[in-house]
Formats: structure tokens, sequence, C-alpha cells
């Protein structure tokens, strides 16, 4: 199933199929900003399974280039799916998830009504 762009709350957003292409590295998370950039999303909503392990793995780092990439290009991030056994396993990525949830450009939510109520709430 290829990649969407949905309006949601009215905004655009690019929604990563679950079984698109996963994210590895700091190359794969340009080449998304890219395509959402490209196809005029202003978030990118991805499910936790399309983000290698060594995302939850806060000490590789590359949560934080991925994170860096969307913050360059001023594109959002919404991680949706399930990721318990990730924060069960490391109070730093516990942590990192809560201040995410605070702010404005990195979500980590359940599913996409929960990012649309998000966001919603974001434009009020």
């Amino acid at each position: 199933m290829a990649d969407t762009i949905e309006e949601l709350a009215g905004t655009c957003v690019l929604v990563r199929s679950g079984d698109g292409t996963p994210v590895h590295d700091e190359r794969d998370a340009t080449d998304l900003v890219g395509e959402g950039m490209f196809r005029g999303a202003e978030w990118v909503v991805l499910p936790a399974e399309c983000l290698s392990e060594d995302f939850f793995r806060l000490r590789t780092r590359l949560a934080g280039a991925v994170v860096q990439k969307f913050a360059n290009y001023r594109m959002g991030l919404a991680v949706i799916g399930d990721i318990a056994h990730h924060i069960d396993a490391s109070d730093s990525l516990r942590d990192f998830v809560r201040e995410s949830n605070r702010g404005t450009q990195l979500w980590f939510l359940s599913d996409t009504e929960a990012f649309r109520t998000r966001l919603a709430s974001l434009r009020a």
C-alpha cells in the first residue's frame, strides 16, 4: 500500500503505510521529509513498526538525528502505534516520549484518531 496524503484537522498530512519503506537511518528520514515536502504535507504520520529498533535505543542517537531532520524542515512527525515494550525497557525513552508529547514537533500516539484530536487542539 502506498503512502497517502490526507487532510486531518485542516492540515495536510503524509501518512506512511504500515508496510511502507522503513526508516533505518538519517538518509531514510531525509527521504521521508522530502516526500512530505514534495506532496505539500506539514506533518508525517509514521507507524512505529516502520522505525528500526535503533530508533528506540536512544544511545544510538538515531532518534535525535531523525527528529532533527524533521525540525530543520519544520515538519511535524507523529509516531503512531504501541511502543509500550520499548518504553518499559528504557527510562530514558520514557522521558523522551513524555517531553516530546509536551511539544508541537514530535508526538508518540496510539492511533491516527489520537493524532487527529491532538492536531485539532493545536489549531484551536
